[in-house]
Protein backbone atom coordinates (compact mmCIF):
# COMPACT_ATOMS: atom_id res chain seq x y z
CA UNK A 1 0.00 0.00 0.00
CA UNK A 2 1.02 3.33 -0.53
CA UNK A 3 -0.12 7.08 0.76
CA UNK A 4 1.31 10.06 0.04
CA UNK A 5 1.70 13.46 2.11
CA UNK A 6 3.02 13.93 5.25
CA UNK A 7 4.37 10.25 5.03
CA UNK A 8 5.18 10.30 1.17
CA UNK A 9 7.31 7.97 -0.17
CA UNK A 10 6.66 5.14 2.57
CA UNK A 11 5.29 2.09 1.99
CA UNK A 12 3.96 -0.20 -0.67
CA UNK A 13 0.84 0.34 -3.12
CA UNK A 14 -2.88 -0.64 -2.11
CA UNK A 15 -5.72 -1.48 -3.64
CA UNK A 16 -9.67 -0.27 -3.05
CA UNK A 17 -12.68 0.64 -5.30
CA UNK A 18 -13.03 3.36 -6.92
CA UNK A 19 -14.15 6.44 -5.39
CA UNK A 20 -18.38 6.54 -4.82
CA UNK A 21 -20.35 7.77 -2.27
CA UNK A 22 -18.91 7.10 1.26
CA UNK A 23 -21.23 4.36 2.33
CA UNK A 24 -19.75 1.49 2.14
CA UNK A 25 -16.76 2.39 0.06
CA UNK A 26 -14.36 2.24 2.68
CA UNK A 27 -14.73 -1.16 3.34
CA UNK A 28 -15.02 -2.39 -0.57
CA UNK A 29 -11.48 -1.59 -0.85
CA UNK A 30 -8.58 -4.69 -1.21
CA UNK A 31 -5.57 -5.01 0.09
CA UNK A 32 -1.98 -7.00 -0.72
CA UNK A 33 -0.49 -8.66 1.56
CA UNK A 34 2.75 -10.53 2.22
CA UNK A 35 3.53 -13.65 3.84
CA UNK A 36 2.10 -14.67 6.86
CA UNK A 37 3.61 -14.48 10.20
CA UNK A 38 3.32 -16.99 13.05
CA UNK A 39 1.69 -15.78 16.43
CA UNK A 40 4.81 -16.37 19.11
CA UNK A 41 4.39 -16.48 22.93
CA UNK A 42 1.77 -13.56 23.23
CA UNK A 43 2.04 -13.19 26.68
CA UNK A 44 -1.86 -12.91 27.19
CA UNK A 45 -3.25 -13.85 30.54
CA UNK A 46 -6.60 -14.92 28.99
CA UNK A 47 -9.78 -12.66 28.28
CA UNK A 48 -11.54 -9.68 27.77
CA UNK A 49 -14.77 -9.81 29.99
CA UNK A 50 -17.48 -6.88 31.32
CA UNK A 51 -20.55 -7.11 33.39
CA UNK A 52 -21.00 -3.75 32.35
CA UNK A 53 -23.94 -2.98 30.26
CA UNK A 54 -23.73 -1.60 26.40
CA UNK A 55 -23.91 1.69 25.73
CA UNK A 56 -27.72 2.98 24.63
CA UNK A 57 -28.30 4.40 20.94
CA UNK A 58 -28.96 7.76 23.06
CA UNK A 59 -25.61 7.55 24.26
CA UNK A 60 -23.96 6.16 21.28
CA UNK A 61 -25.47 8.89 19.43
CA UNK A 62 -23.47 11.76 21.64
CA UNK A 63 -19.80 9.63 21.40
CA UNK A 64 -20.53 9.09 17.52
CA UNK A 65 -22.26 12.50 16.80
CA UNK A 66 -20.62 14.48 14.30
CA UNK A 67 -17.18 15.74 13.98
CA UNK A 68 -17.41 19.46 12.34
CA UNK A 69 -13.94 20.11 13.21
CA UNK A 70 -11.77 18.29 10.96
CA UNK A 71 -10.28 19.46 7.85
CA UNK A 72 -13.04 17.09 6.03
CA UNK A 73 -15.90 17.23 8.89
CA UNK A 74 -17.19 13.82 9.65
CA UNK A 75 -20.81 13.55 9.99
CA UNK A 76 -22.79 11.70 12.85
CA UNK A 77 -22.77 7.81 12.52
CA UNK A 78 -26.20 6.22 12.18
CA UNK A 79 -26.16 4.31 15.21
CA UNK A 80 -28.78 2.18 15.02
CA UNK A 81 -26.97 0.22 11.70
CA UNK A 82 -24.17 -1.27 14.60
CA UNK A 83 -24.85 -3.96 17.15
CA UNK A 84 -24.58 -1.99 20.77
CA UNK A 85 -21.57 -5.09 21.55
CA UNK A 86 -19.50 -2.88 18.85
CA UNK A 87 -19.83 0.24 20.96
CA UNK A 88 -16.89 1.52 22.33
CA UNK A 89 -16.48 0.70 25.78
CA UNK A 90 -14.12 -0.05 28.92
CA UNK A 91 -14.08 -3.65 29.24
CA UNK A 92 -11.86 -5.65 31.52
CA UNK A 93 -9.10 -7.43 30.43
CA UNK A 94 -6.31 -9.67 31.90
CA UNK A 95 -2.97 -8.89 30.00
CA UNK A 96 0.71 -9.08 30.39
CA UNK A 97 0.86 -6.53 27.85
CA UNK A 98 2.36 -3.06 28.50
CA UNK A 99 -0.31 -0.43 28.76
CA UNK A 100 -1.19 1.32 25.12
CA UNK A 101 -0.79 -2.26 23.25
CA UNK A 102 -2.98 -2.66 20.42
CA UNK A 103 -4.60 -6.28 20.15
CA UNK A 104 -6.84 -7.23 17.17
CA UNK A 105 -9.04 -9.96 17.48
CA UNK A 106 -10.03 -10.27 14.27
CA UNK A 107 -12.59 -13.74 14.70
CA UNK A 108 -14.93 -11.69 17.14
CA UNK A 109 -14.46 -8.40 15.15
CA UNK A 110 -12.60 -6.20 17.97
CA UNK A 111 -9.96 -4.02 19.04
CA UNK A 112 -8.36 -3.51 22.12
CA UNK A 113 -6.13 -1.18 23.40
CA UNK A 114 -4.70 -1.96 26.97
CA UNK A 115 -5.33 0.17 29.74
CA UNK A 116 -4.07 -1.19 32.41
CA UNK A 117 -4.88 -2.09 36.00
CA UNK A 118 -6.86 -5.26 34.16
CA UNK A 119 -8.67 -2.87 31.58
CA UNK A 120 -8.56 -2.35 27.69
CA UNK A 121 -11.07 -0.12 25.73
CA UNK A 122 -12.90 -2.16 23.35
CA UNK A 123 -13.80 -1.25 19.63
CA UNK A 124 -16.20 -2.71 17.01
CA UNK A 125 -14.66 -3.51 14.06
CA UNK A 126 -15.05 -4.81 10.34
CA UNK A 127 -12.65 -7.61 8.98
CA UNK A 128 -12.31 -8.17 5.10
CA UNK A 129 -10.81 -11.69 4.03
CA UNK A 130 -7.60 -10.15 3.62
CA UNK A 131 -7.88 -9.55 7.34
CA UNK A 132 -7.89 -12.99 8.31
CA UNK A 133 -4.63 -14.24 6.45
CA UNK A 134 -2.51 -12.04 8.64
CA UNK A 135 -1.58 -12.51 12.39
CA UNK A 136 1.47 -11.92 14.42
CA UNK A 137 3.85 -9.03 16.71
CA UNK A 138 4.31 -5.76 15.04
CA UNK A 139 4.31 -2.29 16.04
CA UNK A 140 2.79 0.85 14.33
CA UNK A 141 5.89 1.68 11.98
CA UNK A 142 4.10 5.41 10.83
CA UNK A 143 0.69 7.26 11.37
CA UNK A 144 -1.50 9.52 8.83
CA UNK A 145 -4.18 11.87 9.16
CA UNK A 146 -6.35 11.55 5.69
CA UNK A 147 -3.68 10.24 3.59
CA UNK A 148 -3.77 9.83 -0.03
CA UNK A 149 -4.35 6.56 -1.72
CA UNK A 150 -3.04 4.99 -4.26
CA UNK A 151 -4.06 2.13 -6.23
CA UNK A 152 -1.35 -0.55 -7.53
CA UNK A 153 -0.71 -1.01 -10.83
CA UNK A 154 -2.30 -4.78 -10.82
CA UNK A 155 -5.54 -2.92 -9.91
CA UNK A 156 -5.36 -0.26 -12.51
CA UNK A 157 -4.88 -3.17 -15.28
CA UNK A 158 -8.01 -4.43 -14.11
CA UNK A 159 -10.20 -1.93 -13.90
CA UNK A 160 -8.38 1.16 -16.49
CA UNK A 161 -10.88 3.53 -14.92
CA UNK A 162 -8.68 3.77 -11.46
CA UNK A 163 -5.59 5.09 -13.87
CA UNK A 164 -7.34 8.75 -13.06
CA UNK A 165 -6.24 8.02 -9.75
CA UNK A 166 -2.56 6.72 -10.41
CA UNK A 167 -0.92 9.64 -8.99
CA UNK A 168 -3.09 9.24 -5.35
CA UNK A 169 -6.40 10.25 -4.58
CA UNK A 170 -6.24 13.27 -2.04
CA UNK A 171 -7.35 12.41 1.36
CA UNK A 172 -11.42 12.93 1.92
CA UNK A 173 -14.72 11.32 3.12
CA UNK A 174 -14.59 9.21 -0.42
CA UNK A 175 -11.12 8.21 0.17
CA UNK A 176 -10.77 4.52 0.58
CA UNK A 177 -8.12 5.35 3.78
CA UNK A 178 -10.59 7.48 5.78
CA UNK A 179 -9.84 9.85 8.67
CA UNK A 180 -6.93 8.14 10.18
CA UNK A 181 -4.19 5.04 9.41
CA UNK A 182 -2.36 2.98 11.57
CA UNK A 183 0.50 1.04 9.55
CA UNK A 184 1.95 -2.09 11.13
CA UNK A 185 5.22 -2.75 10.55
CA UNK A 186 8.12 -6.10 11.25
CA UNK A 187 11.76 -5.63 11.12
CA UNK A 188 11.89 -2.04 9.56
CA UNK A 189 9.54 -3.52 6.78
CA UNK A 190 6.00 -2.73 6.10
CA UNK A 191 3.66 -5.19 6.50
CA UNK A 192 0.50 -4.45 4.16
CA UNK A 193 -1.39 -4.54 7.29
CA UNK A 194 -3.57 -1.78 8.39
CA UNK A 195 -6.13 -0.27 10.68
CA UNK A 196 -8.36 2.32 9.15
CA UNK A 197 -11.21 4.82 9.31
CA UNK A 198 -14.89 3.66 8.06
CA UNK A 199 -17.91 5.56 7.61
CA UNK A 200 -19.57 2.54 7.04
CA UNK A 201 -21.52 1.57 10.35
CA UNK A 202 -23.59 -1.39 8.71
CA UNK A 203 -19.96 -3.52 8.22
CA UNK A 204 -19.06 -3.14 11.75
CA UNK A 205 -18.90 -6.46 13.25
CA UNK A 206 -19.17 -8.45 10.06
CA UNK A 207 -16.53 -9.57 7.51
CA UNK A 208 -16.59 -7.57 4.12
CA UNK A 209 -15.67 -8.01 0.96
CA UNK A 210 -11.82 -7.47 1.12
CA UNK A 211 -9.77 -5.11 3.54
CA UNK A 212 -7.56 -4.93 6.43
CA UNK A 213 -9.55 -3.98 9.86
CA UNK A 214 -11.89 -0.92 9.96
CA UNK A 215 -13.02 0.94 13.14
CA UNK A 216 -15.78 3.62 13.24
CA UNK A 217 -14.22 7.24 12.33
CA UNK A 218 -14.75 8.46 15.98
CA UNK A 219 -13.12 5.34 17.38
CA UNK A 220 -10.51 5.04 14.93
CA UNK A 221 -9.63 9.33 15.71
CA UNK A 222 -9.81 7.89 19.84
CA UNK A 223 -7.56 5.34 18.83
CA UNK A 224 -5.06 7.04 16.85
CA UNK A 225 -4.72 10.03 19.12
CA UNK A 226 -3.72 7.60 21.96
CA UNK A 227 -1.02 5.52 19.87
CA UNK A 228 2.64 6.79 19.29
CA UNK A 229 4.78 5.49 16.94
CA UNK A 230 6.16 2.22 18.22
CA UNK A 231 3.32 1.14 19.32
CA UNK A 232 3.22 -2.49 20.11
CA UNK A 233 0.33 -4.44 17.99
CA UNK A 234 -0.68 -8.11 18.33
CA UNK A 235 -2.61 -9.28 15.89
CA UNK A 236 -4.50 -12.59 16.84
CA UNK A 237 -5.09 -15.79 14.36
CA UNK A 238 -8.89 -15.36 13.60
Amino acid sequence: MSTRGRDAGIGNENEGNLPGRRAGLLDRRSFLFGSAAGVGALGLAGCATSSDRFMSYAEAEQVYGPVPHEKFPIPAVDVRKVDPKYFRRTVRFDTKEEPGTIIVDPGNYYVYRVEGEGTATRYGANVGRAGFLWNGDAYIGRKAEWPIWTPPREMILRQPEAAQYARGMPGGLDNPLGARTLYLYQNGVYTLYTIYASSAPETIGSGVTSGCVGLLSQDMIDLYNKTPVKTKVIVLPA
